[in-house]
């Protein structure tokens, strides 16, 4: 071994370790206790020195092995990248498994309800990668228009009475109004100074959301928001006098979860659209010029491209499908406030982006499960659990920082001999 090397990989362990020191004393060395006597603190030193340890030999390990272009995890298997065949087999098999998940004899309320929350944020990753990894535009507010379509549908449902599928296109036009309304003054912003004021717009919807306690409810929120029907036949028990049921519809016996599987296809279904939507945008001239705007912007208006009307469009569409998905959060939670759509859930949606490979529709289906369920698998590990969630974190984006599916089809090819 050499002797330099050695020598470096124990000075980056060591500082590894004394930062690990100087975090983990305040945060699980000490711990405060209920007895008789009052409360008392307990030290957890002997975990300290655990976790130090771990990280010292662990970084000690990763600087060894350190490939010669310095990737940390340089000794892992890369991602294998599957043929384009092989891709559309694995996504139909993933479709089958989508559509029978609620029908198999395991699948109970809990598993449902989780589904649903992942299909959700599938939705809302692919609405993004339209702006962020199409179009190369880094929006740091897109909860806006999430929130946007939640309070769009909640408003209209209980002050006009309006049903559910009649409120869902409305709230995504408002929710593609508020993005060319955002779009307009960032038109000649980018990078940074582009992540900064989208994310002032979503911090402005949301305290509006607060403070305008006439319209929104402020902080209590809006409650009693309407649930959706089957086309008219609602999932209760029994009905208004002369009212049809779904169970008596169908001739089944009464349960609740009719109601909770119709919410999974409703979003299912909603979230498909999304994808073919989104795919047949790539095809035509305003997604190649989305991609190409993301390449290089200087570029584009150099062939006649107008960057006004690529990025108006990127943002209209991106936040109309964030308007979609939110008038369904509304109508499942039956109730919204504006800490649903806070900053965090921006970050949340941008991260399933980035993790899944931007650009790649099959990517943004494996972040947004794995940053759903991963925190939900550790909740035995309560006190740890967002510990081990951001190590994985980061050990995947040490291994595969260009995202986990970052290879994916080109918008257009060039036919040999052309």
């Amino acid at each position: 071994m050499d002797g330099t090397k050695a020598a470096n990989a124990l000075k980056e362990a060591g500082l590894a370790a004394l930062v690990a020191l100087l975090l983990a004393v305040p945060l699980i060395g000490f711990r405060l206790t209920e007895g008789l006597q009052g409360l008392g603190i307990e030290t957890r030193f002997d975990w300290v020195a655990w976790g130090v340890g771990v990280v010292f030999f662990g970084r000690f390990g990763l600087a060894l092995t350190r490939g010669s272009r310095g990737d940390l995890l340089g000794h892992l298997p890369a991602m294998p990248k599957f043929p384009t065949g092989t891709g559309r087999t694995v996504a139909g098999l993933l479709l089958l498994l989508a559509i029978a998940m609620p029908l198999l004899p395991v699948a109970d309320r809990y598993m449902v309800e989780i589904a649903i929350t992942v299909l959700i944020y599938v939705m809302l990753g692919w609405g993004l990668n339209i702006v962020v990894g199409l179009a190369g535009l880094l929006d740091l507010g897109y909860v806006a228009f999430y929130a946007v379509g939640a309070y769009t549908y909640a408003l209209l449902a209980i002050n006009f009475d309006m049903s559910f599928w009649l409120c869902l296109p409305i709230a995504g036009l408002f929710a593609a109004l508020f993005g060319i309304i955002l779009g307009f003054p960032v038109l000649r912003l980018r990078g940074d100074y582009l992540a900064i004021v989208t994310l002032g717009f979503g911090e402005m919807i949301r305290i509006v959301l607060l403070n305008w306690k006439e319209f929104s409810g402020g902080p209590n929120g809006i409650s009693s928001i309407p649930r959706p029907d089957f086309f008219g036949f609602p999932f209760a028990r029994e009905g208004e006098p002369g009212q049809t049921t779904f169970h008596q519809l169908f001739g089944l016996e009464f349960s609740p979860m009719h109601r909770i599987i119709f919410l999974y296809y409703l979003i299912l279904v909603l979230a498909l659209l999304t994808n073919w939507f989104t795919l047949r945008m790539r095809r035509l001239p305003v997604g190649r010029a989305w991609e190409a705007l993301r390449e290089d912007e200087i570029a584009c208006r150099a062939l006649g491209i107008n960057p006004t009307n690529v990025k108006l469009s990127a943002f209209a569409l991106g936040a109309m499908f964030g308007g979609f998905a939110g008038a369904f959060f509304a109508t499942r939670q039956g109730f919204i406030s504006p800490e649903s759509f806070s900053f965090i859930e921006s970050a949340v949606i941008l991260a399933i982006v980035v993790l899944g490979g931007m650009g790649s529709q099959m990517g943004v289906v494996i972040a947004a499960a794995f940053l759903i369920l991963v925190p939900e698998l550790l909740r035995d590990f309560s006190q740890y659990r967002m510990v081990l969630f951001g190590m994985a974190m980061v050990l995947i984006m040490l291994w595969r920082p260009q995202g986990l599916v970052a290879h994916r089809a080109p918008s257009a090819r060039l036919e040999a001999g052309a």
